[in-house]
């Protein structure tokens, strides 16, 4: 007779922001990078805290912090953005993540997750996938696609894109010059 085949685990990326420790899916996680230059871009949402320069490519950094409606992050020698890919309208986006530190990748079976609370944890609700049992302590699991809602992806995105500078006016032709004189 066959053992029973065991349930199957998911794995999790934990980071912490505002000395709460948060975790995302980890097949999201694109990679981590060390907390370099942001550039701020206009009119964008506060809790955009600009884009950086990820091998060429533009990259939107979100304050997660600020989105969940915490104080701003600070950004100290630890400090990183996580680069999460987000799905949208079926099509995937990358975004980055500022944290103030990575913590540990989580194992985590079915019987160490439980439904997200309905109050007490500082994130709404339906932006949790539940919460990671870890030992003695409980991990807010973050819906990553679901933090971020359509109208807030389209601003992140935009704020990604080359910013077009307004077309220049053509120079009028100088006073008393005919195009035949050369």
């Amino acid at each position: 007779m066959n053992p029973p085949a065991a349930a199957p685990t998911a794995q999790y990326l934990s980071f912490f922001i505002a000395g709460e420790e948060y975790a995302v899916g980890i097949l999201q996680v694109r990679e981590i990078i060390e907390y370099d230059t942001v550039t701020r871009v206009p009119s964008a949402p506060e809790w955009i805290r600009g884009v950086t320069n990820l091998r060429g490519s533009v990259l939107p950094v979100i304050d997660l912090a600020m989105k969940l409606g915490l104080p701003p992050s600070t950004v100290h020698p630890r400090s990183c953005i996580v680069v999460a890919e987000v799905t949208f309208q079926g099509e995937k986006l990358v975004m980055g993540v500022l944290a103030d530190a990575v913590g540990q990748v989580l194992d985590l079976g079915p019987a160490d997750v439980e439904p997200p609370p309905a109050f007490g944890t500082p994130v709404h609700a339906e932006y949790l996938v539940g919460m990671g049992r870890a030992g003695r302590k409980f991990i807010l699991l973050l819906d990553i696609d679901r933090v971020l809602n359509s109208q807030e992806i389209r601003a992140a995105s935009a704020a990604a894109e080359p910013q077009e500078l307004p077309a220049l006016p053509a120079p009028a032709p100088e006073a008393g010059l005919d195009e035949s004189q050369g």
